[in-house]
């Protein structure tokens, strides 16, 4: 069975395998140490951090992608296929997801009506 610390509100903040003074023991099943381990630890906390790093790696890779092909340094049908039809549907998103944030940013200074009497739209 494994011990854990809690913090001054209850919450697991480590794990034993051995116990020390201050520690508890739980069930291995228990529900807070699932948590724990799962969205809480220092582990899983390094794993996230990583994930999201590895999504600005991506986002620098595609505009390196656009840049060398824009310079002719590579030709877009130099990728294969899956790799051609992965980039295009990336771009495909950013176009949606950049025309979405220009629809609806405030700084555009596109005014939306206010509601009518019965509370409805403008449409």
């Amino acid at each position: 069975m494994p011990y854990v610390l809690r913090n001054t509100e209850g919450r697991i903040i480590a794990v034993l395998s051995e116990h020390v003074e201050g520690a508890e023991m739980v069930a291995a099943h228990d529900a807070q140490l699932t948590e724990f381990l799962q969205k809480d630890s220092p582990e899983s906390k390094a794993q996230a951090e990583l994930i999201e790093s590895d999504l600005g790696i991506v986002r620098v890779l595609e505009d390196l992608i656009d840049i060398l092909i824009e310079r002719g340094h590579i030709m877009f049908t130099d990728f294969p296929q899956p790799a051609q039809r992965k980039l295009l549907s990336r771009r495909g998103l950013r176009k949606e997801f950049s025309y979405m944030d220009d629809l609806f940013n405030e700084e555009n200074g596109l005014d939306m009506p206010d509601p009518d009497e019965d509370g409805e739209g403008f449409l």
